[in-house]
C-alpha cells in the first residue's frame, strides 16, 4: 500500500510539476506551423479561387454552410476584397510567428484563428493533411509549446542574465499585443459576429484573460505562491493536451489501418497500384511505373502498410518496436510526399508523428543545429568548443534554455521529456 502511495505521489507530482515533453511539442509547433505557411504561400496565386469572395464556393453559400454548422470564420465577417487580403496575410504572419516561437501562447491561439478561417470558408478544399492541421491547431494552443527552440527562450534567457546583472528589461510588446488583441476580441463580441460557434471565441476569451492574469501576478505578487499556482495549472492543461495530442495521432492511424483491413484491395494486396496510376496523383510518371513495375513491391507495401498502422498504438509499451515503426512512418510519408505529390499532407502527419519521438533524439538535432548555425556565422570555427553549450536547472549539458517569459519555467526547474 505504501509503494502504491508513493507510486501515485510520484506520478501526480510529474504531472503537475513538469510540462512534459518540451521538445516534442516543439517540433509539433515548428512542424504545423511550417506545413501552413508553405501551404499559404503555394496556393497564394489561387487564393481567389480557394478562399476569395469570387471563388466556386461563393460568399452567400459559405454564409450558409457556416450558419447550419456553427462554425468559426472570420472570412464571412465582410465580403471586401481588401478584408480577405488582409486575413490572408495575417494567417501567413501567424503562421511564420509561430514557427519562430515569438509570443507562443498568443501565436497559437491567433495561428489557429488562421487555420479556421480559411478552412471553414471553403471547407469542400480540403484533404486528410488539412484535417490534421485543423484539428493539431486547436489542441496546440493548450500547450507550452514555446520552451525550448523559439524566441521566447531566447528571450528568457537574456532578461535572466540581465536581471542578475541588476538590470531592468520592461517588455513593452506582450501589453501591447494584448491590448490590441483584447480591442478586436471586444469588437467581434459586441457586433455579434462570434455568436455562432461559441467554443472558439470562448478559448480565445479564456487565453486572453490568463494572460493578464499571468502578467499581474508576476509583477504584483510579493510571495511565490500565486505564481507557483498558475504554473501547476499550466503544467497539468499542457500535459492533458500533450496526452490528447498522442491519442488523436494513435487513432488516426488505428483507424485508417482498420479501414484499410475491410477493403477487398487492400485484402489482396493491389491498393497501392491504383493511386500511383492516377494523373492526379502522379507528379512523376516514371517514378511512378518504377514502383509499380514490380508486383511483389506493390504487394508488400501494401500488406506493410496496413500492419503497421493497425499495430501502431500497441507498440506505445515498447520503445523500441515503436521507434522502429515510427521511423517508417515518417519515412513512407516522405515518399508519398515526393511519389503522390502530397507534401503538405505528409509534413503534417510527421509534425503529429514527432510527439513520439525520444527526447534524448530530439536533443541530439538540436546540437547539431546549433553546430551548423555556428559554422555558417562569419568567424565560426566549426567545433563544439565554439558553440556555447546550455546546461539545464538540474546540471546535465543540454539544448537551448527550456523557459520563455510567456511559457513560464515549471515549478520544480527541471525539463524532463517523456520515455518515448
Amino acid at each position: 500500500m505504501n509503494r502504491l502511495s508513493l507510486a501515485v505521489s510520484r506520478a501526480i507530482a510529474r504531472v503537475t510539476d513538469f510540462a512534459l515533453g518540451p521538445y516534442q511539442t516543439a517540433v509539433l509547433r515548428i512542424g504545423l506551423g511550417l506545413t501552413w505557411l508553405l501551404f499559404l504561400l503555394r496556393e497564394y496565386p489561387h487564393r481567389q479561387e480557394l478562399y476569395g469572395p469570387a471563388g466556386p464556393w461563393s460568399w452567400d453559400l459559405a454564409a450558409q454552410l457556416v450558419g447550419e454548422n456553427d462554425a468559426f470564420t472570420v472570412l464571412l465577417w465582410s465580403d471586401s476584397q481588401v478584408w480577405f487580403e488582409a486575413v490572408y496575410a495575417l494567417a501567413v504572419l501567424f503562421s511564420l510567428l509561430l514557427l519562430l516561437g515569438w509570443r507562443t501562447r498568443t501565436m497559437a491561439a491567433l495561428f489557429m484563428v488562421g487555420v479556421l478561417t480559411l478552412q471553414n470558408r471553403s471547407v469542400f478544399m480540403g484533404d486528410g493533411g488539412d484535417n490534421v492541421v485543423h484539428i493539431m491547431a486547436v489542441y496546440l494552443v493548450f500547450t507550452r509549446c514555446g520552451r525550448v527552440w523559439s524566441l521566447d527562450a531566447r528571450r528568457a534567457r537574456r532578461t535572466a542574465e540581465a536581471r542578475a546583472r541588476g538590470e531592468r528589461t520592461p517588455d513593452r510588446a506582450g501589453p501591447a499585443l494584448w491590448a490590441v488583441l483584447g480591442f478586436v476580441l471586444l469588437l467581434g463580441s459586441l457586433s455579434g459576429r462570434t455568436d455562432g460557434d461559441w467554443f472558439i471565441p470562448a478559448l480565445l476569451w479564456a487565453v486572453w484573460l490568463g494572460q493578464a492574469v499571468w502578467w499581474l501576478v508576476g509583477r504584483l505578487a510579493r510571495t511565490d505562491q500565486p505564481r507557483v499556482l498558475l504554473d501547476v495549472v499550466a503544467n497539468v492543461v499542457h500535459n492533458g493536451a500533450l496526452l490528447v495530442i498522442m491519442a488523436e495521432a494513435c487513432l488516426i492511424y488505428a483507424t485508417a489501418g482498420w479501414y484499410k483491413v475491410q477493403g477487398s484491395r487492400w485484402q489482396d494486396g493491389t491498393a497501392v497500384h491504383y493511386p500511383l496510376n492516377l494523373e492526379y496523383f502522379s507528379p512523376w510518371p516514371s517514378l511512378a511505373e518504377l514502383f509499380t513495375a514490380s508486383g511483389t513491391l506493390v504487394m508488400l507495401v501494401t500488406y506493410v502498410t496496413v500492419v503497421v498502422q493497425v499495430a501502431f498504438p500497441f507498440t506505445l509499451f515498447n520503445r523500441r518496436v515503436k521507434n522502429v515503426l515510427l521511423a517508417f512512418m515518417i519515412l513512407e510519408h516522405a515518399v508519398i510526399a515526393v511519389v503522390l505529390g502530397l507534401p503538405f499532407f505528409s509534413l503534417a502527419m510527421i509534425a503529429a508523428d514527432a510527439v513520439f519521438l525520444p527526447t534524448a533524439f530530439l536533443r541530439r538535432v538540436g546540437r547539431l543545429a546549433v553546430r551548423a548555425r555556428e559554422r555558417l556565422r562569419p568567424g565560426g570555427h566549426g567545433t563544439a568548443a565554439a558553440v556555447p553549450q546550455q546546461r539545464r536547472p538540474d546540471g546535465a549539458p543540454g539544448g537551448p534554455p527550456a523557459v520563455g517569459p510567456a511559457e513560464a519555467a515549471p515549478v520544480t526547474g527541471k525539463v524532463p521529456g517523456p520515455r518515448t
